[in-house]
């Protein structure tokens, strides 16, 4: 009996997909538990302590993130100081949200920008001339190549 099978089917090797390197990120925190967020908060800016920043995030419901409650997580520690045992990177440490209080904060400040930018047109609006009105565009092209029109 005749095999049917193409040469080129039986002698070609299976290529596998190239694996793509990826560096890996300095920033990497273990998942948070559910109904929390993870965000990392700064600690210090420039060699210098931000208490300021720290006490703030921890006043509006932020609770920092040790080390022990992520026994199989491989992450830097800060050593020594006052948040030593916290997960942390070069001034930044990891901090823990409840899941509402980081939505009820987003919509808080997408409120606030919404009545800037209602303030701003509104004071645009208000200086706009009838022989030379003001038009609002709020969106952007991106085109990319294109022609040379020489």
């Amino acid at each position: 009996m005749v095999d049917k099978t193409p040469r080129s089917e039986d002698t070609r090797v299976k290529k596998e997909k190239p694996k793509f390197y990826k560096p890996p990120s300095a920033l990497d925190a273990p998942p948070p538990p559910e109904g929390f967020r993870h965000r990392w908060i700064r600690s210090e800016f420039v060699g210098a302590d931000d208490r300021k920043n720290v006490s703030g995030r921890l006043n509006n419901g932020y609770d920092l993130v040790r080390a022990d409650e992520y026994p199989g997580w491989n992450t830097t520690v800060v050593e020594e100081g006052k948040y030593a045992g916290v997960i942390g990177v070069g001034g930044l440490l990891l901090a823990r949200v409840p899941e509402e209080l980081a939505v009820s904060r987003e919509t808080y400040f997408e409120d606030e920008t919404q009545g800037q930018m209602d303030a701003v047109d509104n004071d645009l609006m208000r200086e706009q001339h009838p022989s030379m009105p003001i038009s609002k565009e709020r969106h952007s092209n991106v085109t990319f190549g294109g022609r040379n029109n020489e």
